[in-house]
This record gives C-alpha cells, structure tokens and sequence, in this order.
C-alpha cells in the first residue's frame, strides 16, 4: 500500500493502518503550506498508526509545531492520535459538539453508559461485557482531554493555496464536519460520504434524536453544493457526487423498507430486528464477530428511531427493555 500520494497540488494522502479493521487504513490529509500546514484527521491511538503518521508528516517536512489539526468527527479512528501532533503552537479544530464527546469519551462514566444503553435495546452486554471493553471506540482513543479550537459552519480555514470553508454535516456522528473549497470544488467529506461503503449512521447515548434523519439531511446539503471532487476520510476518491449520493439515499430507503418487513413478524428489540436484515457479511447473525453485531445494532436503533419520528414504528417499554412494533 502505497503510504504518501498527492492528490492534487500541496494536498497529500497519508495512508494511516487501521490494524484489525475492515477499512484497512484511514486517509488522513496534510495540506502544505509555506508557514503552516493543516492535517485533516489523524488515526487509532496505537503503535503502528501513530509511527505512519508522524513518518508520512516527517517526510512531508510538516514539523507538528508548524501544523494545525482538523477532526471531521468524534471517532478513535479520526481522533485517537490528537496527543500525537498536539503542541502548544498549533490548533486542533473540531465541532463543539463533537470536541464535547471526544473529551467525555475519556472519563469513566462514557463507556459504561453506551453499553447500558446498547443493553436495553436487546444487545448482549453482560454475555460480552469483557471483550465490549476493548473495543476500538473504547481502547483507541486520545490518552486525554484535550482544549479544542471549536469550528462551525462558515468559518475559514486557510492552508497552502487554499482557503477551506467548514459545513457542518450531523448525522454520522452529532457533529460531524466537513472542509469544502469552493473554487477548486473539493470536499474533504470525512465519513460522511465514502465511495465503497455506507457510513455507518448509530444512535448515540444521549445524541441526536434522529441522527438518519439529519445525515439524510447533510446528504442533501452536500448535493446542493458545487462539487468535483470528494476527499473521504476512507478508500478512494469521488468524482461523481451527485451520483454516489443518490446510491446513498437508495441504500437507506431500501434499509428502512426492510426494517419495516421484518417488524411485521411482530414487536422487536432492535437487535432482534438487526438479526432479520440482510447484512453484506458471508456468514449467519449469530457469527457475527462482535465489533460488527455492535455496529449492525446501533444501525438498526437509527432506522427505527427514524420510522417512529415519521409515526411509521411505535416504541414501548417491557420488562427494562426498548422493544419496537409496527403502528397500524
């Protein structure tokens, strides 16, 4: 695998190993400046990514002092190695939102509230309490809080020969952000639109109500918007945006049609009905490895979540349990 490519002129892809994950590797972007330079996203909080990034920026001559951070979003994958490339000379930027759970996500109480909330929507907590405390989201995050530069729609970034202007695209996570360059007409999109893949859109303890809702949403705003070229924070470039987004929006229509087939069997918890969808994983729900029965679930809470603020789903409590019925 290629490591260090330019993409276009002063803008570099570092591609950061993500050990064990299925996306392999995470784009994290330096743009070149004569003064300063920015890094969009960085990697897991591990060994392995912390030694490619800081080669891949050593190699670049992007000393850390002299380069600014960008976080699109909330997740170990983007965030873990803030520590890493943070100085007292440089700014790391992040949606206030987000700045909020990544530095909440370090304290005791985070994670154990997550699993809680998984647990009441049917997922297995107590069978995989043990290996659920090593899971990425939990073991490949910053080592510690951090004072965030807070960016929000509309302000401006300069970097190189480029002036960024951040949207702010909720839905992936509760603050997700992306950097778009509106003369050049490149979007470095972050996990909010991937070329191979869908995002994965989860409900949050204590996030958006409808998070489906508002990526579709966010969806909608980056279709308006005058695009040639999308910089994803995963896999290869897009050049077709409008398309890709339209392969999108069918993905989830046709998700949340299936939800609804399978709520017709009667009423569910979500990680019942996540095991009545047809997931692009060769082998049975019960096989799943559990990072993916995780992500799955949380998947499904976001569609539900989404039918019953359309009055399509009913949600109800039993037993401490969420449980989900069709409204007839």
């Amino acid at each position: 695998m290629q490591i260090i490519e330019e993409v276009l002129s002063g803008i570099y892809a570092i591609k950061v190993p993500l050990p064990g994950n299925p996306l392999q590797a995470i784009n994290a972007y330096l743009i070149k400046g004569r003064e300063r330079n920015l890094l969009i996203d960085t990697g897991f909080n591990r060994v392995e990514c912390r030694t490619a990034l800081l080669n891949g920026l050593k190699s670049l001559d992007a000393a850390p002092d002299k380069t600014d951070i960008f976080i699109t979003h909330m997740h170990a994958d983007h965030c873990g190695l803030i520590n890493a490339v943070a100085t007292e000379k440089n700014a790391v930027y992040c949606s206030a939102v987000d700045a909020k759970r990544i530095n909440w996500a370090i304290t005791p109480e985070y994670w154990p509230k997550n699993l809680a909330y998984a647990g009441s929507h049917g997922f297995p907590v107590r069978e995989h309490r043990g290996e659920l405390l090593q899971h990425p989201a939990q073991k490949y995050g910053p080592d510690s809080q951090h004072d965030f530069s807070v960016a929000g729609e509309g302000d401006v970034l300069e970097a190189g020969e480029y002036a960024f202007v951040v949207v702010e695209t909720p839905g992936h996570t509760p603050g997700h952000i992306c950097l778009y360059e509106p003369d050049k007409k490149i979007l470095f999109s972050g996990d909010h639109i991937l070329d191979e893949i869908t995002p994965n859109i989860t409900m949050f303890y204590e996030g958006l109500p409808d998070p489906l809702g508002w990526y579709l949403q966010s969806l909608d705003k980056v279709d308006r918007m005058a695009i040639d070229l999308v910089l994803p924070g995963h896999q290869r470039v897009i050049e077709d945006t409008h398309q890709r987004i339209v392969e999108l929006k069918q993905h989830y229509d046709n998700r949340l049609r299936e939800v609804m087939t399978v709520l017709e069997g009667g009423s569910m918890s979500a990680f019942q009905v996540a095991g009545g969808i047809t997931w692009d994983i060769p082998c049975a729900w019960d096989k799943f490895p559990l990072q993916q029965l995780w992500f799955a679930t949380g998947e499904i809470i976001s569609h539900l979540e989404h039918l019953r603020q359309q009055n399509k789903v009913r949600r109800f409590e039993c037993e401490g349990n969420l449980l989900f019925e069709l409204v007839k």
